[in-house]
């Protein structure tokens, strides 16, 4: 299907606004799965013309979006990746382990950006940061697409690592999303180390759910997604 091309008009717009020098965008990855971490990226582009076909992580396949990662790595002016793993997750819920990764990776770039465009609505960054949230920045932004790309391909790459550990889970395929493999494999052996223990998936499992940690006080429950995307240090390995 067709699709607009991201450009660098929330760019060049804080740019004249704000007095920016330095635009980080910013995109996350593994908020939705049962395992694994969440993982952040800021991705800083400057103004330059875009590898050909970049876009959300999610519009793109495997192979395209591996590719253009790599191309990414050398083109952008500068990325950093931050992760908080599940057990922060289960400590301190999603809205502030997204904080945790999102500070990581902005701080994992080697000058603090001037200004932060933030994918989705809502501002889980906050102060002293200066945020531009943008609904679709995924889409529309040349630097989140970037962030997408990278936080994505990253994370993936981390999951199939797991996944040689546990094969039984199918973390190279679901990523440590909901999946048939990946709830058969909890119903047979039980979460692992990587699993987010206070999340509501485990009451769906009678010979575990005694394991289910309580939710971080203020911190919703989350149920079961469907697998796929929402939308620290320098590199993840």
């Amino acid at each position: 299907m067709p699709y607009e091309p991201p450009t660098h008009t929330v760019e060049r717009s804080l740019r004249a606004t704000t007095g920016a020098r330095t635009v980080a965008g910013v995109d996350e990855v593994g908020r939705g799965a049962w395992a694994g971490p969440v993982t952040v990226c800021a991705a800083v582009t400057g103004l330059r013309r875009p590898p050909e076909g970049l876009t959300d992580s999610k519009l793109l396949t495997v192979n395209r979006r591996t590719a253009l990662a790599a191309e990414l790595a050398d083109w952008v002016t500068a990325f950093g990746l931050g992760h908080a793993s599940p057990q922060e997750i289960d400590t301190l819920g999603m809205t502030a382990a997204l904080r945790l990764a999102a500070v990581r990776a902005l701080e994992a770039l080697p000058q603090r950006p001037d200004a932060v465009i933030l994918d989705g609505k809502h501002d889980y960054l906050g102060r002293p940061w200066q945020v531009r949230t943008v609904i679709k920045g995924d889409q529309s932004c040349v630097s989140v697409a970037a962030a997408s790309v990278i936080a994505k391909v990253h994370r993936d790459a981390h999951l199939a690592e797991l996944g040689a550990r546990h094969p039984e889970f199918g973390f190279e395929g679901n990523a440590g999303y909901p999946a048939p493999i990946h709830r058969q494999a909890l119903e047979e052996h039980g979460p692992t180390e990587h699993h987010r223990m206070s999340w509501a998936y485990l009451d769906a499992l009678p010979r575990w759910r005694h394991l289910r940690l309580p939710a971080p006080r203020g911190a919703a429950a989350r149920t079961p997604e469907p697998a796929g995307d929402d939308g620290g240090q320098l590199g993840f390995f």
